[in-house]
């Protein structure tokens, strides 16, 4: 159905993408595989005529032909779904899908029927079933991710782009997904798919199209591969193992944060745990179950009925996040983009932001030599890829900009770290090199306290792990209790340690 031939793209002197091909069939899921910066979504661009090649053919059903902008890729039937939503959060699902391009009666007013007796049809084809009169914003992530596959849909697609669908949904919302897609393949719908996850690529899709540094580097059919061989294209080498060796927490190992009681709710379970020195403490549990509700109120970020904290051995409690800054404690949130970053600053102000009072010159002045001094330092430190510290943040890949946060708390000299989802988005090279640094921070007397989804990560990576069910802590496990057995059984059916 589709093929991209040769495809170049060069940005002023740097080229990116270097004579990338790209096959694609009818009714089949294909998955474009490869590291953040592996040219993965420039080459998606260019297939959505939102970007121009430099060199190469797009043909289509045996026809070459040129999208001058995104509409001409839309009335050629190829639709995208980007990671970030196109959706206005003020308008509702039917106003999105059909936005300029409204339907209108005889006499040029608004078909507000026509248009929603259409998405009805279109949504009962997915399967899904979502409030068509409130604004998107009071819709969940998933219900967005589908108003966005409805949407490209009703513009007859034939071709649909999913990038990183999956990376914000639940396991239940997963396999629905999964069920549409396989829906849409029967269709004869073609999909590309994109994502970090490997065992999704196994689970749904038919072929697989690799990249690595802007070239392509292979393609093969699913079963005819394996997870080792695609790592190993993906980032030009294996990667053995990609945790680290847990080291020994020794007994006598100071506590560093000590959480007696943290109470989200009224009526609702009282938590209680403890951090010690050189440890990485990992919260598991489904999604809404109080893990990250915890973690911000104990910073004062979340509202909470009651929260006991000690720091060091003394009692204190954090009306606000900056109260938890000056202990010690800084954040990595889950969603590096809205609330980590300034992506559109450089590097060197994102660094330095929480910390401009170290660089105070005759008091109202700010020492510039000694502010990138310490940038360097710090991106050195954390192994930050970039042309230097004043590129912005928005050129950077997912891991090279969840580096730079890691570098800014870095900067701030922290002592306690949380890490909420540190590796969401992420490939599978970027983790490894995450996962590194972690443990040389704990190994230097850093605590972390990690928030992860991923079961194996949380396996791999945590000295001891919380277990959370229905706003609180059900069970902590330790040494060779840290299974996927035990952590699910008690995130699904535990009981809460004690309610007040």
């Amino acid at each position: 159905m589709l093929e991209l031939q040769g495809i170049r793209k060069s940005f002023g002197k740097i080229e990116v993408l270097h004579g990338v091909n790209l096959s694609i069939r009818g009714g089949e899921v294909h998955a474009l595989l490869g590291e953040n910066g592996a040219g993965k979504s420039t080459l998606m661009k260019i297939l959505s005529g939102i970007l121009q090649p430099t060199a190469g053919k797009i043909v289509l059903d045996g026809t070459e032909r040129h999208f001058a902008d995104y509409d001409a890729a839309i009335a050629a039937g190829i639709g995208i779904v980007f990671q970030e939503f196109s959706l206005i959060p003020y308008l509702t699902a039917v106003e999105n899908m059909f936005l300029a391009r409204e339907m209108k009666t005889r006499l040029g007013l608004l078909d507000r029927r026509a248009m929603t007796a259409r998405a009805r049809e279109i949504l009962a084809m997915l399967d899904v079933d979502l409030p068509l009169d409130v604004p998107i914003s009071r819709l969940s992530v998933a219900e967005q991710q589908f108003v966005e596959i409805a949407k490209a849909l009703s513009l007859d697609a034939r071709i649909l782009v999913l990038d990183e669908p999956t990376a914000t949904l639940t396991p239940s919302e997963v396999e629905h997904l999964f069920k549409v897609m396989r829906q849409l393949r029967l269709n004869g719908v073609a999909i590309v798919f994109i994502s970090h996850h490997l065992e999704e690529i196994f689970e749904i899709c038919d072929r697989i199209t690799v990249l690595r540094d802007g070239e392509f580097i292979g393609d093969c059919a699913v079963s005819d591969t394996d997870t080792d061989r695609l790592v190993e294209m993906m980032v030009g080498r294996r990667i053995e193992n990609s945790f680290p060796e847990k080291p020994a927490i020794p007994a006598d190992a100071p506590v560093v944060l000590d959480c007696e009681e943290v109470q989200l709710r009224k009526g609702g379970p009282v938590s209680s745990f403890r951090l010690r020195a050189g440890e990485i403490l990992g919260f598991a549990g489904l999604v809404g179950s109080g893990r990250t509700e915890t973690a911000l109120a104990m910073l004062g970020a979340h509202p909470s009925v009651r929260c006991k904290v000690l720091v060091d051995g003394a009692e204190t409690r954090f009306r606000e996040p900056a109260e938890g800054l000056a202990h010690g404690i800084g954040l990595l949130p889950e969603s590096r983009k809205e609330q980590g970053l300034i992506t559109s600053f450089p590097i060197l102000q994102n660094i330095s932001i929480n910390n401009y009072g170290k660089y105070r010159k005759n008091h109202w002045f700010i020492d510039m030599k000694q502010e990138l001094a310490a940038t360097e330092e710090a991106m050195a430190q954390v192994r930050v890829k970039a042309q230097g510290p004043h590129a912005r943040v928005d050129t950077l890949s997912g891991g090279n900009q969840q580096k730079v946060v890691i570098a800014r708390w870095l900067n701030h000299q922290m002592k306690v770290l949380i890490f909420d989802e540190p590796t969401r988005g992420i490939d599978v090279g970027a983790k490894a090199e995450i996962y590194a640094l972690m443990r040389e921070f704990t190994a230097k007397g850093y605590s972390i306290i990690m928030i992860s989804s991923e079961l194996p990560e949380v396996i791999g990576m945590s000295d001891r792990v919380c277990v959370f069910r229905s706003g609180g802590i059900v069970a902590t496990v330790e040494g060779d209790q840290i299974t996927s057995e035990q952590i699910m059984t008690h995130a699904t059916t535990g009981r809460v340690q004690n309610v007040a």
